[in-house]
């Protein structure tokens, strides 16, 4: 299952390299925002011991968490120059790059992880990854954050209404802004790194990111009302620099791709985990809502035409391909 999206163009390279059986010794540099135990995180510990062990230890991964060697667009920069050799981020955040991943965080996309599992790992995924290498990047596997939840600090969000006019932080994505304009509220886009200082300043109103997330970031701390809406899904693109990946021989590009495949097997069934009991934790520290369905319906209908907006801008024949593919899931 777990054949990830990037596999034949990894076969098509490896074919076409100079082969060295030896294993050379490697020290790389993993990245990612989210502090250390979070789902994110634990799967790149899991990366680093798989490529630890089946290197015989000649290939080192250095994790750095917390955001501290940059922001997401600056880490990208980063990965795309050979600077950091791998970093998991929002696969949304690539439609910068690569306009078509902008799908991925089209709202009220996936009903449940599943399906969201079946679209990454086929043809859809395939064709996502299949555009990075022109850009800098292998996508190595989808590790997943989970699906976003809306906090605030001025009132409970119980209806479409509840939501306009607030400050809403969103992630340096365009479909994120244009999803919550269209809502009604205000989209202060900001990197991770910044969100708890300025809601603590009460700068932004609220921000919105699945429960391990806002549990680790201690964000209970300065919201009081969450809302269930599940209104979007995040795969993390599990990103190699391009740069990188072109200096190892083909017995160290399998490694890297089996240690990132099975570490996305661990990763996945780790946030989904760890979603359930932040939502137990935070129901302790927060005033907990969850939209019902017809609330929900209500929110898809205002949110029509920003989604038709998004399927032009990313391409009406891509986007198209995706609801068809999602609809054969669910007949």
């Amino acid at each position: 299952m777990m054949r990830m999206a990037a596999v034949t163009f990894f076969v098509g390279l490896m074919a076409t390299t100079n082969v060295n059986a030896e294993i050379r010794e490697h020290a790389f540099r993993w990245t990612n925002a989210n502090p250390s135990g979070h789902p994110l995180v634990r799967g790149g510990v899991k990366f680093q011991e798989l490529v630890a062990a089946k290197s015989g230890g000649k290939m080192i991964v250095k994790l750095y968490t917390g955001g501290v060697l940059g922001g997401d667009l600056d880490v990208l920069t980063s990965v795309q120059n050979g600077t950091i050799d791998f970093a998991s981020m929002n696969s949304g955040i690539l439609q910068s790059l690569v306009k078509e991943f902008a799908v991925l965080d089209f709202p009220f996309l996936f009903n449940n992880a599943n399906e969201a599992y079946r679209l990454l790992d086929g043809p859809i995924g395939k064709q996502l990854a299949d555009k990075l290498p022109e850009k800098g990047m292998i996508n190595l596997a989808y590790y997943e954050l989970g699906f976003r939840n809306l906090t605030n600090n001025k009132r409970p969000i119980k209806s479409l209404e509840d939501i306009q006019g607030l400050k809403i932080r969103v992630i340096q994505s365009p479909t994120y802004i244009e999803t919550f304009n269209g809502l009604g509220a205000k989209a202060v886009p900001l990197p991770i790194t910044e969100v708890y200082s300025a809601l603590e300043k009460k700068t932004i109103d609220g921000q919105e990111n699945p429960f391990s997330v806002i549990a680790l970031n201690k964000f209970d701390v300065v919201q009081k009302y969450l809302t269930v809406s599940r209104h979007m899904y995040n795969p993390q693109s599990f990103l190699m620099s391009k740069i990188v990946w072109d200096k190892l021989n083909k017995e160290e590009r399998a490694i890297i791709v089996e240690a990132a495949e099975e570490s996305a097997v661990f990763q996945r069934k780790a946030a989904q985990d760890a979603q359930e009991r932040s939502l137990r934790a935070l129901k302790k520290s927060m005033e907990v809502y969850e939209l019902p369905a017809e609330e929900i319906e209500r929110i898809r209908a205002k949110l029509r035409p920003v989604v038709e907006k998004l399927s032009a801008n990313v391409g009406l024949p891509f986007a198209k391909s995706v609801f068809a593919e999602l609809e054969k899931m669910r007949k």
